[in-house]
């Protein structure tokens, strides 16, 4: 199974709008590298097309319509899961879903969060659920100590 399927359209499809549990870096991160990617294929072709009707002084086509408008959908499609991602990513360090609201604060909340995106998950059980890897604090101390 490709990452594109385990990290992407599995989360969208299974977790659409899911706020309870937790979800691992990898599925945060992987997450958002598809959904950029996808912004990137719809958006570079309307900037493309855009420049090129500038400079001929022609007026917009329509491939700039009907990109701008996927581009659109996708954004309203993908809201949701990207919030309910995020509250399971918070969940996951053993922070509330609360939390994201530190993204008001110009900069420092910015950085606050990309930092808290980046922490490793809390081994064990916290109060939103086990977790994503399965590894337990007696399993990551094994872990440390094997050789």
């Amino acid at each position: 199974m490709s990452a594109f399927q385990t990290y992407f359209v599995d989360t969208f499809k299974h977790r659409y709008i899911d706020f309870k549990g937790r979800a691992s870096r990898s599925e945060f991160w992987y997450f958002n590298l598809f959904t950029t990617l996808i912004y990137m294929v719809l958006y570079i072709p309307i900037m493309v097309s855009l420049f090129s009707s500038i400079e001929t002084g022609a007026p917009p086509g329509t491939l700039i319509t009907v990109l701008s408008g996927l581009l659109s959908l996708f954004g309203l499609a993908i809201f949701l899961p990207s919030l309910g991602l995020i509250a399971r990513r918070l969940h996951d360090i053993n922070k509330s879903a609360w939390n994201y609201l530190f993204i008001l604060i110009p900069l420092i909340g910015f950085i606050l969060l990309i930092v808290w995106f980046a922490t490793d998950s809390q081994p064990g059980t916290n109060k939103w659920g086990p977790n994503p890897w399965g590894v337990g604090v007696d399993d990551a101390a094994d872990l440390l100590v094997e050789e």
